[in-house]
């Protein structure tokens, strides 16, 4: 179905394989279209709780923009921003569904913005996070102004954003730009565990602290209590709030449908 991508649906996970082995798995305009649509399709698939990015091989997850398809293709790097990714970090931030990282490898560039805008990012200690834009007299791109303050504060984002230094996964982890780090033996039963735990969740009340957290970067105290309020009278009609409320009383563990 896919050129550039791998796509995969089992037991309510979305696997996502960036596939461009040869060039680290760079961005061309035809990999990003595949990974829009395939996220699109994940939000619409209602039997999907999870979506899981990651790329094949070791080595890496993604070097970031491929400069010789973007030097051909005879558009700005405006045009090409706005036009393939936007709307895909967009849609990787608004899926409601838990967006899982598995940080295979290295992720420079908008490479690094990718892994960002996913909710959970496990890597394998070896890998690392680079915003390698200043080293060709450009700027973080593709979400990563958003997300690096936010994450880490100014200072540490400032610092790595204008050094483009590599930040390996213990540093990582450690600051608080990604979620986990581990041995790469292990990287694989981490994000089993986490999907495990994301695929048997209450979907609905996740999408709702996603969007919630979300909006808080932007809001005020009482939009996001009102935020709040809303959200718990859409949540408290669901199958599965239902179901969280009599298992806690009869202390059994909740059997989530997702609904």
């Amino acid at each position: 179905m896919y050129q550039y991508l791998i796509s995969e649906t089992t037991d309510g996970v979305a696997r996502l394989t960036l596939n461009r082995p040869e060039v680290y798995h760079a961005l061309n305009p035809g990999l990003l279209q595949e990974l829009l649509q395939a996220v699109e399709t994940a939000a619409a698939d209602e039997s999907v709780r999870v979506l899981l990015l990651t790329a094949t091989g070791n080595k890496a997850f993604c070097s970031g923009a491929d400069l010789t398809a973007t030097m051909r293709s005879g558009k700005s790097a405006g045009e090409l921003l706005r036009a393939y990714y936007n709307p895909l970090i967009i849609a990787l931030r608004t899926i409601p569904k838990p967006v899982v990282c598995r940080l295979n490898g290295l992720a420079a560039g908008a490479g690094a913005s990718l892994a960002l805008a996913c909710d959970v990012v496990i890597a394998q200690e070896q890998a690392y996070l680079s915003q390698i834009f200043v080293k060709i007299g450009l700027m973080p791109d593709a979400g990563a102004t958003f997300f690096l303050p936010r994450l880490i504060g100014f200072a540490r984002a400032f610092e790595i954003a204008t050094t483009g230094r590599n930040v390996y996964a213990p540093e990582a982890a450690q600051i608080g730009l990604i979620t986990r780090s581990v041995p790469e033996a292990e990287l694989d039963r981490a994000v089993a565990q986490t999907i495990g735990y994301y695929r048997n969740a209450p979907t609905q009340a996740i999408a709702a602290i996603k969007e919630a957290f979300n909006q808080s970067y932007q809001s005020n105290l009482a939009a996001m209590l009102e935020l709040e309020a809303a959200g718990q009278d859409k949540l408290s009609k669901t199958s599965d709030a239902a179901e969280g409320i009599q298992s806690f009383i009869h202390k059994r563990k909740p059997d989530f449908q997702g609904s």
